[in-house]
């Protein structure tokens, strides 16, 4: 059976066939031939309601009565698309499997109206389909009233993109989430994992890329080098740009005298610190071409975008923000980016990359993260550093031209010297409820006291199954309040870093820190009943619990 026309649309009631919210036109057994008007034939229209009830009517129209059901329909789709402006679709359970098969390669988000990150994505999402549109579709699903197709694609958190191939789930999308990052990386899906390249100007334009490009050059298409440099393109081309040739002369300009693999970093960030083309040495695979990306990719002071801080902070990190514009003042951009680079040179074996940013870029995350406020922006660059395990520094001495500031600051970071910085909410004046909140300040005191036991909730205040565990792990609190050798605590995530060991990446997270051993909290995941709560603690507590004031026999 196969589906000759599909359209939406929408109507106010909310009960009956007239709340048509999708039409599907159905040939009986083969594909629609148009007929002679007056040669009508049967056929069936599937009606989807708002509620997402199907109504299936066999219908009787000859060409003619098709095309004007069409006409309206589509007229109903126009008025429908104008009201609601949205380049992203809006998928049910009820279409999913109708409209995603149509699409060649789709980008779907799986989310819930409550979700903070959801909402903190929806603008980025929505720009970057208007971006896309033409190319790769964007598309989303409310998980909270479409759960048939969520628990089909295993979603469990929210949001969850997943890219779809005619219909048929591909992958889960680790991308950036910002418009710019998903667009980027999308056009990357969408394309041929590596671009075939024929001639010098095809090259030039390929490597004249704001990200760095890897090229091939073989002597044939039957190279066996070339089939292996394909199969390692076809599994990096989410993370880089990949092309590649069989005419060796393309690659003489750069030395290239037989079958090579070479890496162009991006104009713009060419200095006299380090070479500009980097070549491939050795037998091509797949893990030796994964080996050489990895180690070359970014270079010794690569330029930190929203669209690869993921990947850039996978190391310990120094960056330079400042007002970094590479569109309309490269020149100036690199001013300071040379003097980073410079500094960067007589450090650059000692296990820390370093970076330049543009300031404005990460305003939001310099003041969340690093206490940096609007009044302290200056012409010089800012300077910090955090490591993979969440540590952070920051360069409070004036960043000076000769880069000596760098310097002393560098070699204090090295030697132990330095302070780290740490975000925390204030201490709390008064603390005597039956949930202690902990703030980063009190995190030691309270939650490693090494004479207690402590259960901790990682909270964030929007988060809706925290709202839902709230009255619960009160009365936990209460329970257990006259055990001195037990707290039950609450941290906001959100406003407070969360120390090393604490793995905190969706709300609520709950730890269980026990007395005497404090580097090893055990991540609690169970129900979360006030009796799941009290059994957990009954066999992990290190003495017997006291419950509403009587103690509880071994």
């Amino acid at each position: 059976m196969s589906v000759l026309h599909l359209i939406s649309c929408r109507m106010t009631s909310q009960s009956s066939l007239t709340s048509v919210t999708h039409c599907v036109f159905i040939p009986p057994s083969h594909i629609y031939r148009w007929k002679p008007p007056g040669c009508a034939r049967l056929f069936t229209l599937v009606l989807v309601s708002a509620n997402r009830k199907l109504f299936h009517l066999p219908v009787l129209m000859d060409s003619f009565t098709l095309r004007v059901v069409l006409c309206v329909s589509a007229l109903c789709v126009w008025s429908s698309a104008a009201r609601g402006r949205s380049d992203v679709l809006e998928l049910k359970d009820a279409d999913f499997d109708y409209i995603a098969p149509e699409h060649e390669t789709l980008l779907v988000m799986f989310y819930a109206p409550w979700c903070g990150h959801c909402k903190k994505l929806a603008p980025e999402f929505e720009t970057a389909a208007t971006r896309m549109k033409g190319t790769v579709t964007l598309a989303k699903v409310d998980c909270t009233a479409n759960t048939e197709t969520c628990k089909r694609y295993g979603v469990t958190g929210y949001p969850t993109l997943k890219i779809f191939r005619n219909g048929q789930e591909s992958s889960s999308y680790d991308g950036p989430r910002s418009a710019e990052g998903i667009v980027s990386y999308m056009k990357k899906q969408a394309g041929p994992d590596s671009v075939p390249l024929h001639s010098e100007h095809d090259l030039e334009n390929f490597i004249n890329h704001f990200d760095a490009s890897i090229v091939g050059f073989f002597s044939g298409t039957d190279s066996s080098q070339l089939s292996e440099f394909l199969k390692g393109a076809s599994l990096m081309r989410e993370g880089f740009r990949f092309a590649h040739t069989t005419d060796l002369e393309l690659g003489k300009k750069y030395d290239v005298k037989y079958e090579s693999v070479l890496l162009f970093r991006p104009p713009r960030l060419s200095s006299k610190f380090e070479e500009s083309v980097v070549h491939h040495t050795g037998p091509l695979s797949i893990t030796g071409l994964r080996r050489f990306i990895r180690d070359n990719i970014f270079g010794l002071c690569p330029h930190l975008t929203k669209e690869n801080k993921d990947s850039l902070r996978k190391r310990d990190l120094l960056t330079a923000f400042y007002d970094l514009d590479y569109l309309h003042n490269p020149k100036g951009s690199n001013y300071w980016r040379n003097r980073v680079l410079k500094v960067a040179s007589k450090f650059s074996s000692q296990g820390l990359l370093f970076s330049v940013a543009n300031r404005n870029d990460f305003l939001e995350e310099l003041e969340d993260e690093f206490g940096l406020g609007t009044s302290d922006s200056t012409e010089l660059p800012f300077v910090t550093i955090k490591t993979r395990t969440g540590n952070k520094y920051t360069m409070r001495e004036e960043f000076t031209r000769d880069g000596k500031s760098l310097e002393n600051f560098l070699e204090d970071y090295f030697s132990g010297r330095l302070k780290r910085y740490v975000k925390s909410e204030p201490v709390p004046a008064k603390n005597s409820a039956a949930v202690k909140v902990v703030v980063a300040d009190t995190f030691e005191e309270i939650v490693n006291d090494p004479e207690k036991d402590v259960l901790i909730e990682f909270y964030a205040p929007w988060c809706g199954h925290c709202k839902k565990l709230e009255p619960k792990y009160t009365e936990l609190g209460e329970r257990l309040y006259s055990d001195p050798s037990i707290v039950i605590a609450k941290m906001d995530a959100t406003a407070n870093d969360i120390p090393q060991g604490y793995d905190v990446q969706g709300f609520p997270t709950i730890y269980f820190a026990a007395a005497g051993r404090k580097d090893e909290p055990k991540r609690y995941e169970g129900a979360r009943e006030v009796k799941d709560f009290i059994n957990f603690l009954k066999r992990e507590a290190s003495k017997p619990l006291v419950l509403n004031g009587v103690k509880e026999e071994l």
